[in-house]
């Protein structure tokens, strides 16, 4: 037997712990995002509570974790046999980077049309999931298209599988308990709004506790059932506090002035998502159920806010995730009013909401969170039209010969087989007299992941809004970064003022550093642009050879420094451009000219270096991290 390790046996670690139970006590919360450094017991206590979860009602080999009660009716197990329901373990499905659609969704199931000559469905993981957790190690790393699948089963609470001739529709109602390192990137904002709770992790600094940390790890490794039955009587005790905790839960009451505070406090902390105000509603419902109170105070929806709001607020640029407590105590004074019998009890209307329905997707699911400064000049117009196909989309790769295979498409001349549709399309096509022809070839589809170079040249001499253009490179740059170790992209700035070019942030994918590297960027002086190309070009040259450049340049196209003294600057930013040319990369040229008489020089810029020209008459944090990754085919 494979012992897991205790999840009393945790050390430390009371949000994380406190963030597992209350999903674990109401399964409609929509999970945790656990985030920290390696090492910081992500993992163990993740795993460690699925020790603890409640049995299920389930019939034995039902692939679809029906509930006996209201079974499936497509399933071949439970749909019109009276098996007899046994208990098992709450699933718990853990969901591999790597897998393709047909592992996650379902597919044929070729044993079944094979032997008996007829279509069946295979459930996939989520229908493995149902009634329990789909758990994501590194989940700001899983790829796109798991993610949309994700974000339909969450909104639905069931999937929904048409391919291969079969159609079908299952339960799945799961608790999403994902584990990630930021310094690896960010999830994308409508996954990160499903996960109801967010807890930041740490490794304990105090000496003391992390020996009794390490003790607790050599003693468990040194005997896993030694260690196990140890912790046996906190572990049940544990068990025994969830199921009072689920059983007590529906009679758990708010008063109709703390779900009044609830809204106060998602306004006051700029939270867009309405969702956020339903699931700190059950969050401190929760708690007070976990404690074994049936009354819900106003410490319960303080302690549920820490895990609740902090993913869900609108941050400013480079601003630290996490949440104002000396602002969430004031709130909690001012509101803090003991209940009385004349409170309205407000437990009816939130708890008949569907707790994977349309709740908040106006304002949450697709809510745009600015990266940069709110400074904002005017309207980004395109002049020209985009060039299909550019150079510099080059961020996914599909038809890749190599990449992650997703999915399979028919064709009579496969360069690379994808057996297993193949085979699904020739059964499904006769499955009493199976014989594969050429119309059932399929062949594999991957999205081949190649990393970019996006490097940003910024004009920040003394010319008109200098200040305004370093503020939204800053704001844009972090928004690059905050997918760029999942892209595999870098990002470096070059700013040009004085006498000289400066490469102010060498190619990063660190948040922190580019921070550090930016936080004071001086404006001012003159404007040596033939300094600026040339350090691009040394720049680009050095990169690697797997990294697609994106150059970017923000100017009006005026220069008056000169690279060698006595020469025109703008002859030598034109034959520096046309240099860069011939090296044919990938390049952006926003034009920062204002007023009413222009020289267009940024224009002849651009042809000098084959990049495609847009016009600013405006220019935010926002709208020049929108134009890149347009570019990028994002």
């Amino acid at each position: 037997m494979k012992w897991v390790y205790p999840f009393a046996a945790i050390v430390g670690q009371t949000q994380l712990k406190q963030a597992l139970l209350l999903c674990a006590v109401d399964p409609t919360l929509g999970g945790v995002l656990i985030r920290g450094d390696k090492g910081s017991a992500k993992s163990t206590a993740a795993r460690g509570l699925a020790e603890l979860l409640p049995h299920i009602a389930r019939t034995p080999g039902c692939g679809f974790n029906c509930d006996p009660v209201a079974p499936l009716p497509e399933c071949p197990v439970c749909a019109g046999q009276h098996a007899e329901a046994l208990d098992a373990p709450a699933p718990f499905v853990n969901l591999p980077l790597g897998a393709t659609e047909d592992r996650v969704l379902g597919s044929l199931d070729f044993e079944a049309a094979l032997q008996k000559g007829r279509q069946a469905f295979k459930p996939g993981l989520l229908a493995h999931a149902h009634r329990g957790i789909l758990y994501i190690d590194e989940v700001n790393l899983l790829a796109d298209h798991l993610v949309d699948v994700l974000l339909d089963v969450a909104a639905m609470g069931s999937n929904t599988v048409e391919r291969e001739g079969l159609s079908l529709t299952h339960p799945a109602r799961i608790s999403l308990i994902g584990t990630m390192n930021p310094e690896e990137g960010n999830l994308r904002p409508q996954l990160l709004d499903r996960f109801g709770l967010m807890v930041d992790v740490t490794a304990p600094q105090d000496p003391q506790e992390r020996s009794l940390v390490v003790r607790r790890r050599l003693a468990f490794e040194a005997d896993p059932t030694g260690f196990a039955h140890e912790w046996q009587t906190a572990s049940d005790a544990l068990r025994a506090q969830l199921a009072r905790a689920r059983k007590h839960l529906a009679a758990t009451v708010m008063p109709d002035s703390l779900l009044a505070f609830i809204s106060e406090l998602c306004c006051e902390f700029e939270v867009a998502s309405l969702r956020a105000d339903i699931v700190l509603y059950k969050a401190a419902r929760a708690l007070a159920a976990l404690a074994g109170r049936e009354w819900v105070e106003a410490e319960d929806v303080r302690d549920a806010a820490r895990l609740v709001l902090p993913h869900r607020r609108r941050h400013k640029p480079f601003e630290q995730t996490g949440m104002d407590e000396d602002k969430l105590d004031d709130l909690l004074q001012r509101h803090q009013t003991p209940p009385d019998s004349n409170d309205t009890a407000a437990d009816e209307t939130p708890e008949q909401s569907p707790p994977d329905g349309n709740e908040g997707d106006g304002a949450g699911g697709d809510t745009l969170i600015a990266a940069g400064t709110a400074q904002t000049i005017g309207r980004l117009q395109v002049d020209s039209p985009s060039r299909a196909g550019a150079t510099g989309r080059r961020s996914q790769a599909q038809h890749s010969a190599t990449g992650q295979y997703v999915r399979a498409v028919p064709d009579e001349a496969p360069t690379q087989l994808a057996l297993d549709a193949t085979l699904r399309h020739a059964l499904m096509r006769n499955p009493n007299d199976f014989a594969v022809t050429r119309a059932d070839l399929h062949r594999k589809e991957r999205v081949g992941q190649q990393g970019n170079l996006i490097l940003l040249v910024v004009d920040a001499s003394g010319s008109m809004a200098a200040e305004q253009r370093m503020a939204a490179v800053k704001g844009c740059v972090l928004g690059l970064l905050s997918d760029a170790y999942q892209r595999r992209d870098q990002v470096g700035v070059i700013a040009f003022r004085g006498r000289e070019a400066q490469l102010v942030l060498s190619p990063t994918r660190q948040v922190e550093q580019a921070h550090t590297a930016l936080e004071q960027l001086p404006t001012g002086g003159r404007t040596p642009l033939p300094h600026a190309l040339a350090l691009a070009g040394e720049t680009l040259a050095r990169q690697a050879a797997d990294l697609a450049p994106l150059l970017v340049i923000l100017s009006d196209g005026r220069a008056n420094v000169a690279l060698t003294e006595g020469q025109d600057p703008w002859r030598e930013s034109l034959a520096a451009a046309e240099q860069l040319a011939q090296h044919g990369h990938a390049a952006l040229v926003l034009d920062t000219e204002t007023g009413f008489v222009r020289m267009g020089r940024a224009r002849a810029l651009a042809q000098a270096l084959g990049a495609e020209y847009l016009p600013l008459e405006a220019l935010s944090s926002e709208q020049l991290t929108l134009t890149i990754r347009e570019r990028l085919g994002r």
